[in-house]
């Protein structure tokens, strides 16, 4: 067993990676065997990820707030505490908080064999993200 103190300061999310303002706490990095890198995410209202994709999927699953989320090609989805939205392997999409709404949520997913746990793409644009939920 190892118990790991949290003595990390919370970071803001990179404006590559975000739109908005957007804090993350880490939870787990891959380390040994596991590979597993989770973080804590608090999305401001409207703040909302790039497009990205994982090589090996990605499970969020939401602990407070109000979110939204979509996948390339399909509708808007509203996300509310203790939903837990899976993204397949190399799904694009996108995910954050609901427009007036701040939203937080686990973020999970397994690096590759080259630590890789994520690949960002553009932006989600204003009329992309005010789309009908």
């Amino acid at each position: 067993m190892q118990i790991t103190r949290n003595s990390l300061d919370t970071t803001p999310g990179p404006g590559e990676w975000f739109t908005g303002t957007v804090f993350i706490d880490p939870v787990a990095a891959p380390s040994g065997p596991s590979l597993l890198a989770a973080a804590s995410v608090h999305f401001t209202p409207g703040a909302r990820t790039a497009w990205h994709t994982h090589p090996n999927g990605q499970t969020i699953f939401v602990t407070e707030g109000l979110g939204r989320c979509q996948r390339r090609g399909g509708p808007i989805e509203e996300i509310r505490p203790g939903d837990r939205v899976f993204f397949e392997q190399g799904e694009d999409h996108w995910h954050g908080a609901a427009p007036g709404r701040f939203m937080t949520h686990l973020a999970m997913q397994q690096v590759d064999e080259e630590g890789i746990a994520v690949t960002w793409g553009e932006h989600v644009s204003d009329e992309e993200y005010g789309a009908p939920a």
